[in-house]
């Protein structure tokens, strides 16, 4: 079973540099947070650590598949996903993880979980409207439109429109209080 532990970093023991980590996320990774809008999950994260000697830059990376059903036919279909975000780590007297692109951990720790960071990223990757490849919105057929014939339609207005209509134009065509015709022509008069 994953847990968030399997997502630690240990950084105390580092040199200053860059160091390569990788992670397999698959659908057991998502229980975590329970989160069950995949079927399936095949995702290969890379996070590149850069340790300097009073902050940590890192990068994540991720590519794969999530397995979800198309928003159009309902059809379950691998949505292949892609994406990365960038984090920086700092040292303070207490955790704030208030910034998204900002963290800042307590003097003395020795780790950074980046569980969390793995699952917004690939969360935010997948489009809210997922629509299978093999289905293209633009793709139908005209004649299956042809019973839409401009002749079969007539445009016929109902009596409290007209009613409106009638009642804006004698608006207009009245004549306007003496007091508001001074006020106008002030503003003519610039």
């Amino acid at each position: 079973m994953v847990t968030e532990n399997d997502f630690l970093i240990p950084f105390i023991g580092l040199k200053d540099g860059k160091h390569q980590f990788e992670f397999h996320i698959d659908k057991s990774f998502f229980d975590i947070f329970e989160y069950d809008d995949y079927n399936e999950v095949d995702v290969k994260v890379d996070i590149l650590l850069n340790k300097k000697s009073t902050l940590l830059e890192l990068s994540f990376n991720h590519t794969g598949t999530v397995n979800v059903p198309c928003d159009v036919t309902n059809e379950d279909f691998d949505l292949e996903i892609e994406g990365n975000i960038n984090l920086i780590v700092k040292f303070g007297e207490e955790f704030n993880n208030d910034n998204e692109e900002l963290l800042i951990i307590p003097h003395g720790e020795h780790q950074i979980n980046v569980a969390q960071y793995i699952y917004e990223m690939v969360v935010l990757s997948v489009p809210q409207k997922r629509v299978h490849p093999d289905v293209v919105e633009d793709d139908f057929d005209e004649d299956d439109f042809d019973f839409l014939n401009e002749d079969d339609f007539e445009l016929d207005f109902d009596s409290e429109e007209d009613d409106k209509i009638e009642t804006e134009e004698e608006n207009t065509n009245k004549e306007t209080d003496p007091r508001w015709d001074k006020l106008k022509q002030l503003l003519t008069d610039k």
